[in-house]
């Protein structure tokens, strides 16, 4: 058993096709089907049902998927723990960031970080803030730059940066706007345009009103602030924004009640070992702020 067979069955597993597998590991499907028959061979299980185009796990791969992951894990976090023993800022970097944080955060501070150390390849990806907290989780990623979870897992460690102040806002020609005090109760009578149901600052909003015995009257979700920005200016309702994408166009409501803030951070796996371009990032935040 090798480490090519076990990324192979743990590709497969993950996309369910092994023809998707083959894209995402830069191989010919002929090829993955190979790697998974020699595993299944040495298991003598097995680790897959094909029926038609549908792939799924037997009982022995889903046995053997969380200790395949392992494996996979422990040895990147070897190749890690040794390659940082050399003391250079090299390899790659894969981490995520929220489209919010890329956006109005992350620029300054990848514009220092590449300039500071070139050697390192970014892999990138811009995902919303729960699907790059579970890549970290997962072991796919080794950072994420996210909205911070309320509750984050024990596996996790959640460093925060930046204070995201969230301000109550409408357009200028709302009903709400001419008012010189707007209660929670008022609120909720007309209608919110919110990031999605699950998502870590609809979480924040929710606890809020749920304090207050109010229900939300939400019309429209996007987890996209600026689609969110846009919609409540041409008048669909009111909403929370970061100061940050607040200008001339909205009002901000005088509400009586508790301010609301997000936590924006960076988050790893507790029991990951970064790298040293890992953490040479993970040192330049604060100086973001």
């Amino acid at each position: 058993m090798d480490t090519n067979t076990l990324q192979a069955f743990v590709a497969v597993a993950s996309a369910e096709s092994f023809s998707k597998a083959a894209n995402q590991l830069f191989l010919t499907q002929s090829a993955v089907s190979k790697r998974v028959a020699l595993l299944e061979d040495q298991l003598n299980s097995r680790l897959f049902d094909r029926i038609g185009r549908r792939v799924s796990l037997t009982e022995a791969g889903v046995a053997l998927l969380p200790r395949a992951h392992q494996i996979l894990l422990e040895l990147e976090d070897a190749r890690r723990a040794i390659s940082n023993l050399s003391g250079e800022v090299t390899g790659t970097l894969s981490l995520a960031a929220s489209h919010h944080v890329s956006l109005h955060r992350l620029p300054p501070v990848l514009r220092a970080y590449t300039a500071r150390y070139p050697k390192v390849k970014l892999d990138l990806r811009f995902d919303e803030s729960e699907v790059a907290y579970d890549g970290v989780l997962k072991g796919d990623l080794e950072l994420a730059l996210i909205t911070l979870s309320l509750s984050p897992d024990k596996n996790i460690n959640s460093i925060p940066i930046w204070h995201d102040a969230l301000q109550y806002v409408v357009a200028r020609d709302h009903p709400l706007a001419s008012k010189t005090s707007v209660s929670l109760e008022e609120l909720t009578q007309y209608t919110a345009i919110l990031p999605g149901q699950n998502t870590f600052t609809r979480e924040l909003v929710e606890q809020l009103f749920e304090r207050h015995d109010l229900h939300l009257n939400v019309g429209m979700s996007t987890n996209y602030l600026d689609t969110i920005r846009m919609m409540i200016t041409i008048g669909l309702g009111w909403s929370l924004l970061p100061e940050s994408l607040i200008k001339d166009d909205l009002k901000v409501l005088p509400v009586s009640s508790e301010p609301i803030y997000r936590q924006l951070g960076v988050i790893h796996h507790r029991d990951r070992t970064l790298s040293n371009a890992a953490r040479h990032l993970v040192e330049m935040l604060p100086s973001a702020k």
